[in-house]
């Protein structure tokens, strides 16, 4: 009877073990999903941001510059001339017309630094759909007062 016992007692003992394996399988897939979706997570709409030490723009004509004050009022300067102000449908057809005619001519934004970043941006995607390709941000050399920049 002592010989049941025992037997009975090692077929009663529990695994104290956990198979690891299928929770390894789940991290690995979910890793290799989010190593081939991460690179599709991209913006729709490029901007070539100038760095702070960048060489200002040799061009051999004068750029668009279109404005956007702290307000949100909108100005823009078509070769050299004048800075007249617009409003956004007026802006978006003379930038339209004047790049169609010069495809190759530089559009350069320029923001007022204590304006709100949704006027840039909504400029941004005005020129998009104006047809513009390739838009610049104006930026201020380091160390240069803002009393440069506003003259």
């Amino acid at each position: 009877m002592a010989m049941r016992n025992a037997a009975r007692h090692k077929r009663m003992k529990l695994k104290s073990e956990i198979n690891v394996v299928p929770y390894i399988d789940v991290m690995l897939v979910l890793l290799i999903i989010f190593m081939v979706t991460t690179p599709m997570l991209n913006s729709n709409v490029d901007v070539n941001l100038p760095q702070a030490n960048a060489k200002s723009l040799q061009d051999k004509k004068n750029p668009v510059v279109v404005s956007v004050g702290a307000d949100g009022s909108l100005y823009l300067t078509l070769e050299g001339a004048k800075k007249e102000p617009v409003d956004a449908a007026t802006m978006q057809a003379k930038v339209a017309a004047f790049v169609q005619a010069n495809p190759d001519i530089s559009v350069l934004v320029a923001g007022d630094r204590e304006g709100k970043y949704d006027g840039v941006y909504q400029v941004l995607a005005e020129l998009q759909q104006a047809g513009v390709s390739k838009v610049g941000l104006m930026s201020q050399p380091p160390g240069a007062g803002a009393d440069n920049a506003r003259k």
